[in-house]
């Protein structure tokens, strides 16, 4: 059986799924799409820098081609600056990555000209699919168009947005392991007044997850900020369409925290974020929140029916940091136009800038909002029909009750992914199967780190006995 599976953020899976006749399969059924609607006739392709991403890349291209469609590469760059050369030109695209996911697995990232696909479109692209369609690949790139400046158009979109100075007087610590905006990360934040140390640069893939973190990752970041040489790390990771950042004392700020402190710089009326984003959202003053499903083309749809519902100005953001800008925003005179795609840059940029502007540390920016504290994790190796049944079970009220009652009793229940319960004093617990692994994943939130830590640990053991038990099913 193969893995290669959509999941909240495009197609994924294993290398030796994904490489020869099934990126062209699925390339082409995407192209099927496009030109059954009457749309775009040329294609924008990107990658990352995972060993296997050029050779996919040769391949889609020659799917492109095969369909009749113009061929442009912009290379390795960021996907919202692939996503935002897409809608420079009209234009389709595809990126070759697989995020934040180990080296022997990739992925395929799908864009109209408009911006990502939607759920709809991921239907109709398997409705495409024909992956008999084995052709003979002639292993050479199919002719193709360059475009070296999508990357320079990215990064001229936040220096001419920002004032140059607004980072003056921060040092800063640029993790750059193998982010494919490694090298961008550290021009863009010296443009604009900060001093950079650069660390960490990896010629091989290392799989930065900006929200489950890996303990090497966080010892790193722990030991580089324990110096009291730098005012924060920051990173993304390897599409950089996700931010890290560790504060002054190398505390990692939660992703939503980032996009929060974002929105209110930018001065944003409505937020959308998935249900697994903090709850201090509704204290901070915002006109409206908005919760949806986990998925960027979740967050999409809540920011398009947020317009037409009137709102002035729209933003969302995930717990994993991706920030998707949905209007044009304004600052001192300047307008930055909307990217309705996740992105690491802005959320970075900003943060810094609104802890410049406020003259404070980051640890003192993120105190203002209490926050509360947050924990995840994920059980491994949980067959999807397992975590389904664990999950239709705590929807219903006498088992729920039963389930939770060593920490207490549900005082709300949202379903709109997986089952996300409310607890007494500021205490929540979330179930939802993972949309790209075969995981059951388990997100909590207190008052406290250890009460947050206490009660992940409780859920985990308890869900793993759970779905560990053969008597469970469907």
């Amino acid at each position: 059986m193969s893995s290669l599976k959509f999941g909240t953020s495009g197609l994924r899976g294993l290398v030796t799924d994904l490489e020869g006749g099934p990126s062209y399969a699925y390339a082409s059924a995407f192209f099927r799409t496009i030109r059954a609607d009457g749309g775009e006739g040329t294609v924008v392709i990107g990658r990352d820098l995972r060993a296997s991403s050029l050779g996919i890349s040769a391949t889609v291209a020659e799917a492109a081609a095969a369909a009749g469609l113009t061929v442009i590469d912009a290379g390795p760059l960021p996907t919202p600056a692939l996503a935002l050369e897409a809608m420079r030109q009209g234009a389709c695209a595809v990126m070759v990555t697989g995020s934040h996911i180990p080296d022997d697995r990739n992925g395929l990232k799908f864009y109209r000209a408009a911006g990502e696909i939607t759920k709809t479109d991921e239907a109709a692209i398997i409705a495409a699919l024909v992956l008999e369609e084995q052709p003979e690949l002639s292993g050479q790139t199919a002719s193709t168009m360059l475009e070296p400046e999508a990357l320079a158009r990215y990064r001229d979109r936040y220096r001419a947005f920002f004032p140059a100075d607004i980072l003056s007087g921060l040092h800063l610590a640029v993790y750059q392991q193998s982010s494919v905006a490694r090298d961008l990360l550290s021009e863009l934040l010296v443009a604009l007044g900060a001093r950079v140390s650069t660390i960490g640069r990896s010629e091989t893939f290392v799989p930065i997850d900006t929200e489950a973190h890996r303990p090497e990752d966080t010892a790193f970041i722990h030991e580089t900020m324990a110096s009291g040489t730098f005012d924060a790390l920051v990173t993304t990771d390897g599409d950089a369409d996700r931010p890290l950042m560790a504060d002054e004392a190398g505390r990692i700020l939660r992703g939503d925290v980032l996009g929060l402190l974002t929105a209110r710089y930018l001065g944003i009326d409505t937020v959308v974020v998935p249900v697994t984003a903090g709850s201090a959202l509704e204290r901070a003053g915002f006109r409206q929140v908005m919760r949806t499903k986990v998925g960027s083309p979740f967050v999409i749809a809540g920011m398009e029916q947020a317009r037409r519902d009137g709102a002035d100005s729209v933003a969302g953001f995930e717990a994993n940091g991706g920030f998707l800008l949905g209007s044009d925003v304004s600052l001192a005179g300047q307008v930055l136009p909307a990217l309705p795609t996740r992105d690491a840059m802005l959320p970075i940029l900003a943060t810094l800038a609104a802890a410049r502007a406020h003259d404070v540390r980051l640890s003192a920016l993120v105190s203002t909002i209490d926050a509360g504290e947050t924990a995840s994790d994920r059980i491994p190796d949980i067959p999807a029909e397992r975590s389904g049944a664990f999950l239709a079970r705590l929807s219903e009220a006498a088992y729920l009750s039963t389930f939770l009652r060593t920490v207490g009793a549900p005082q709300a229940v949202d379903q709109q992914d997986g089952v996300r319960i409310e607890l007494d004093q500021g205490r929540t617990i979330h179930f939802r199967a993972s949309g790209n692994a075969p995981e059951l994943r388990c997100y909590t939130e207190a008052r406290s780190a250890v009460d947050a830590e206490d009660l992940l640990r409780w859920g985990l053991a308890a869900a793993a006995a759970e779905v560990q038990d053969t008597g469970l099913r469907p």
